[in-house]
């Protein structure tokens, strides 16, 4: 019998942990600064990859553990920031109704979760799922346009009143239209990497949210940071999420909040606190779904990817899959102790000069990396996010940006 050595690079791992601790921290900043986004920054890297000292897969480790990080910890601003007043709790986000019940510091814990139980239960699911995928693959895609549309109709159908369903049709449809005209523009900003997604979504979901918080009494005292919901619950939830972020890994068009909405309108769990875990899941389990997508189909399913096939990076997957694992854990952690105290930084300021200084932000960001162009597309879809509140029908529905364009 053959002796079996093993031998380890000590210095290529400690490059290699360096690379995944520098990619926590842009995660951890793109994750709390609003609008922007892991996939901007990883769009970044690979231009300047070429000029970062060692092998390419240490940049792949630092872009992938990057996008981990920030689909943690995403939860935070969107928990802090955009609070209404709590007479318009009705119609709130499920987020913001926790954190005007007083529960935001059990929501960060329970989106932590949530992430954490994603990233467990898919690194082994990707390997039977992905098996399956090779197969349904070339099914899916030559019925794409179907598909997608199939998902349109079950947003619209899943809503539970008629007048919803009609104002899910008429978010779909301006959204979708937004999309067809504002997705292929030559827009370039002061930056090396031009973005039309930032003041696309900064405007669909951000700044509508913010406009109606100028008016709010910001985040009230948050009480303790005990999570009500069963063990239980929250693994079936988890488990949800994760089966819902493979959809989402191998699908174009098909959003977190998409897949999450509907698998809360086809289950008998309902609830803010629902949403939280299993928009968590599918988020975080995206990216673990989505790489595995990229190496056997050479598709890059989310921006993250794109950018690490831009850097022509090596798919060595035991060094990616290292990446995903210790954000993972690291992230799991900050959630709850920087979440806690970005509830009560933002609770003591002012929520009017708050939501008008993260508006000017926004569009600060949509002019960085679109130039004025970008201005014009977030005022446009500033306009188009309203729909959902006015209408009655969900937020998801402003998916149609992605979900009409790719469907056509």
């Amino acid at each position: 019998m053959l002796p079996v050595k093993i031998v380890a690079d000590p210095v290529g791992v400690l490059s290699l942990l360096v690379a995944i601790g520098g990619g926590i921290c842009l995660g951890t900043v793109s994750g709390l600064v609003p609008g922007l986004h892991a996939n901007t920054l990883a769009l970044l890297l690979a231009a300047t990859a070429g000029s970062v000292p060692g092998p390419r897969v240490y940049v792949g480790a630092a872009m992938l553990a990057a996008g981990v990080t920030h689909t943690f910890l995403d939860v935070v601003p969107a928990l802090s920031l955009g609070v209404p007043d709590p007479a318009m709790a009705a119609g709130a986000l499920p987020s913001h109704r926790l954190v005007i019940e007083g529960r935001g510091r059990e929501a960060l814990r329970l989106s932590a979760l949530g992430s954490a139980g994603a990233v467990v239960l898919a690194v082994p699911l990707a390997v039977p799922v992905t098996w399956l995928m090779v197969r349904l693959y070339p099914l899916v895609t030559a019925h794409l346009s179907l598909v997608l549309g199939g998902i349109a109709v079950l947003l619209v159908f899943t809503e539970s009143r008629w007048t919803a369903r009609g104002g899910a049709v008429v978010s779909l449809a301006a959204s979708g239209g937004l999309g067809l005209l504002a997705l292929d523009l030559p827009v370039t900003g002061a930056l090396p990497v031009a973005d039309v997604l930032v003041p696309v979504f900064s405007g669909l979901f951000g700044a509508p949210v913010l406009l109606a918080a100028i008016e709010g009494e910001g985040v009230p005292p948050q009480a303790d940071p005990s999570v009500t919901a069963s063990r239980r619950t929250i693994a079936l939830l988890t488990t949800v999420g994760t089966c819902c972020g493979a959809v989402v890994g191998y699908l174009p068009g098909v959003s977190s909040a998409v897949a999450a909405t509907l698998a809360l309108g086809l289950t008998t769990q309902h609830g803010p606190r629902a949403f939280v875990v299993t928009t968590s899941g599918v988020n975080t389990a995206t990216a673990v779904f989505a790489l595995f997508a990229l190496i056997v189909f050479g598709d890059p399913r989310t921006g993250v990817l794109v950018a690490l096939n831009r850097a022509n990076v090596p798919l060595a997957l035991p060094s990616l899959l290292a990446a995903v694992a210790i954000a993972g854990v690291v992230a799991a952690i900050l959630v709850p102790v920087l979440g806690d105290r970005y509830l009560r930084t933002v609770g003591q300021l002012d929520p009017a000069r708050l939501s008008v200084g993260t508006l000017v932000g926004l569009v600060g960001l949509s002019a960085l990396f679109a130039g004025p162009m970008g201005i014009g597309i977030f005022g446009a879809a500033t306009l188009v996010g309203h729909l959902p509140p006015i209408t009655g029908c969900r937020r998801a529905t402003l998916m149609g940006v992605l979900l009409l364009p790719l469907a056509l």
